[in-house]
């Protein structure tokens, strides 16, 4: 698994361009000896393993999109790739679910049923590779989903879930604002957007402080602001970017709505224009409530009590809630954080990395998950 990690890691490709990942896969997956096939949704792949013995059908699910970000790392696998690294554990997701194929087709005279790895392109950009891969007949005749994120948050020994709402919707908004330039010496000649983008920035935060009920979580963060060239230029136009997080639809809703009214009439207020694009991202990852209690129980017995824990509200978002809505299944957690081995950085940063030892612990637990479910179908 490390080996076949730290090669993803030096040779990352973006959303909807993991061409030659996808093939490395696949070709790994033929050595192994599972069934494959390629181009599921684009460059998704379905590998499946079918024991000796009549059982239920359980897919685990893996992402192996890379983000655009400069590899700060000093590791001998740091990226090749300028630009794009795995900045948030796909490249260790993917090897531990080709260890877990590994695994099944070395013992799939024991297996009853049928155990199917879904490996998918493209979670990181909305939206998203799952959708595709469904529709491409990925979870066709599956009984059960279960997924891992390697978590850096949470320290390497510990694993974690829980029922229901699990983690945000991540939407984003667009902003565009348009003033009137002229010259810095004179500006009551023009429409400042610089002024209007910045008041617009500090509208935009009462959403969650006075629009939104303080026991509903929900974030509103505007991440890129952009307008003017030079010292003595007012800027005609200004660029916000950023992104809205939220785990109901009438908050979602809330949102939107507030967000709609405080760009038109701030905009108004100064004289300008401005339009607002508001894109849907992943709705919120729910967790089946029955398949989170096997989870506790399963977890608990493979590595014990102390080690299991209920997750918070996580505000990232993840498509694998597209699975959760067609069949029961859990997304769950896995701590890869150490400080010794300087697995201290969040996700997406510049120097992430993971503790290794981890994608082991993962792998447990996801045949762990799968065997119980498939023990009770056939007790049943």
């Amino acid at each position: 698994m490390v080996a076949w990690r730290r090669y993803l890691h030096q040779n990352p490709e973006l959303s909807f361009h993991e061409k030659e990942t996808s093939r490395w896969i696949a070709e790994r997956l033929r050595e192994i000896g599972c069934e494959v096939r390629e181009g599921v949704g684009g460059y998704g792949i379905v590998a499946s393993v079918r024991g000796g013995m009549p059982g239920p059908a359980i897919a685990l699910r893996t992402d192996f999109d890379a983000l655009p970000i400069q590899d700060e790392k000093t590791t001998e696998y740091a990226s090749k790739v300028p630009g794009v690294m795995h900045a948030c554990g796909h490249d260790a997701h993917t090897a531990t679910m080709l260890a877990i194929a590994a695994c099944y087709q070395a013992n799939k005279d024991q297996l009853a049923g049928e155990r199917r790895f879904i490996f998918q392109p493209a979670e990181e950009v909305s939206p998203g590779g799952a959708i595709g891969m469904i529709a491409d007949g990925a979870l066709t005749g599956i009984d059960a989903v279960y997924g891992v994120h390697l978590w850096t948050p949470l320290p390497y020994g510990l694993v974690a879930t829980r029922s229901g709402p699990f983690m945000a919707a991540p939407d984003e908004i667009y902003i565009d604002i348009a003033g009137k330039g002229g010259h810095g010496a004179l500006p009551h000649e023009t429409i400042d957007a610089v002024m209007v983008g910045s008041a617009m920035v500090q509208a935009l935060q009462t959403i969650v402080s006075r629009s939104v009920n303080p026991l509903d979580p929900a974030v509103v963060t505007i991440g890129s602001f952009h307008a003017g060239s030079t010292a003595n230029v007012i800027a005609e136009r200004c660029k916000l970017v950023g992104t809205v997080r939220t785990f109901s639809d009438e908050v979602r809703a809330l949102a939107q709505e507030r967000l709609e009214a405080i760009v038109s009439h701030t905009a108004a207020m100064y004289g300008a224009s401005a339009e607002l694009e508001y894109r849907n991202g992943y709705p919120t990852v729910v967790n089946d409530a029955q398949e989170a209690a096997r989870f506790f129980k399963v977890a608990a017995e493979t590595f014990g009590e102390g080690e299991v824990r209920e997750s918070t509200l996580i505000m990232a978002g993840e498509d694998f809630t597209y699975y959760l809505r067609e069949v029961p299944g859990c997304f769950m957690f896995v701590g890869a954080g150490n400080p010794d081995c300087g697995a201290t950085f969040p996700h997406h940063h510049p120097r992430f990395d993971i503790d290794e030892r981890a994608m082991l612990k993962s792998a447990k637990l996801m045949i762990a998950m799968a065997e119980n479910f498939a023990a009770e179908s056939i007790s049943e």
